[in-house]
């Protein structure tokens, strides 16, 4: 794996076919190949902070326009810093890796691991047992030697993801996200059986306007939100469902997404603390049903993600099994479907 351990210089001279091209772009196509991951970006941060110079061979002098054009013959000197330290600790904390190369990685997270350190958990979070993992074969985000998360689980939410090991790749991916070029599937475990069994939630999701922890489908403002679902098991007598196995496919990517479009419906996660509730029990089912509402967690897993990848275009797929307790759960479901 390529490492970063100390500061690096790339000295370039600008061909005749190259003339006119702006610096960061030049810079950015001329380095994607041999860089240790300088996106366009990362580049014309170090343009600006004036860590590139220009001139003849043995009088460069530092610029910083992004924007300035290059000309024929001119060298140019790249002096990219060594990153710097990253703020959140290493912890040894034991992952679950399904693939790894030099510019990302996938795993599976486990219910309950927080991603990023934030106030209420300062550590023991993904990032630090990232930093952990992967070691020097971090070459930096932004000039930091930290992983770069692409995108976010909740804390109590299971399943793959993916992250960044370099600047490049955290871009590639990043704008992956925000195109929803990306496959995204989840399972959940919801009260009662969406009706009609398979279709489409559309709206607007945004912060609740009566409770700023929570988001919701609203009128005006917000990101437009698309999720489409079709219920794979149903649970309960006839006519009264207690409960129902539904697959989700991702078409946008908002906070909460699944939780908020499924609890619009009336049909909230099971275990869900901000947007599930106690339901009545069917009756002849209220052992099964005080066993989903002492559930501790919502119950919903990331089981597939599809993406390409940020360097060699392929395309890679992965899937995750149910964790233990969700598997158990729906086991308990199963026995009386």
């Amino acid at each position: 794996m390529t490492t970063q351990a100390a500061a690096q210089r790339h000295r370039l001279t600008v061909a005749p076919a190259d003339a006119g091209q702006r610096l960061d772009r030049y810079l950015a196509l001329r380095l994607a190949d041999d860089s240790d991951g300088l996106s366009r970006s990362r580049l014309k941060a170090l343009i600006e902070a004036g860590h590139i110079a220009i001139g003849a061979r043995n009088a460069l002098q530092p610029v910083r326009e992004p924007s300035r054009k290059v000309k024929t013959g001119e060298t140019i000197e790249v002096f990219v810093p060594e990153a710097e330290a990253a703020t959140p600790l290493p912890q040894a904390i034991a992952l679950t890796i399904l693939y790894e190369d030099d510019d990302l990685l996938v795993l599976d997270k486990p219910a309950g691991l927080v991603v990023h350190p934030a106030p209420g958990n300062p550590d023991m979070t993904l990032v630090n047992a990232l930093l952990a993992h992967c070691g020097p074969s971090l070459s930096g985000i932004g000039g930091v030697k930290r992983p770069g998360i692409v995108h976010r689980l909740d804390k109590d939410t299971s399943g793959v993801m993916v992250v960044a090991k370099n600047d490049v790749a955290h871009q590639t991916l990043s704008a992956a996200f925000a195109r929803h070029d990306i496959e995204r599937g989840y399972k959940a475990l919801v009260w009662g059986a969406p009706s009609p069994p398979a279709g489409l939630i559309e709206g607007n999701i945004g912060r609740s306007p009566l409770n700023r922890k929570k988001m919701a489908i609203v009128k005006g403002g917000g990101k437009p939100a698309a999720t489409r679902y079709r219920v794979e098991q149903r649970f309960g007598p006839a006519g009264t469902a207690l409960a129902s196995l539904v697959d989700c496919e991702l078409l946008t990517g908002r906070t909460h997404q699944v939780r908020v479009h499924l609890a619009s419906r009336g049909h909230p996660l099971v275990g869900d603390p901000l947007y599930g509730r106690a339901r009545k029990k069917p009756k002849g089912w209220e052992s099964e049903a005080a066993i989903l509402n002492a559930f501790s967690r919502q119950a919903l897993h990331a089981y597939r993600l599809g993406f390409a990848h940020p360097k060699g275009g392929g395309m890679l797929r992965f899937q995750s099994a149910f964790p233990s307790d969700l598997k158990e759960l729906i086991e308990v479901l199963s026995a009386r479907a």
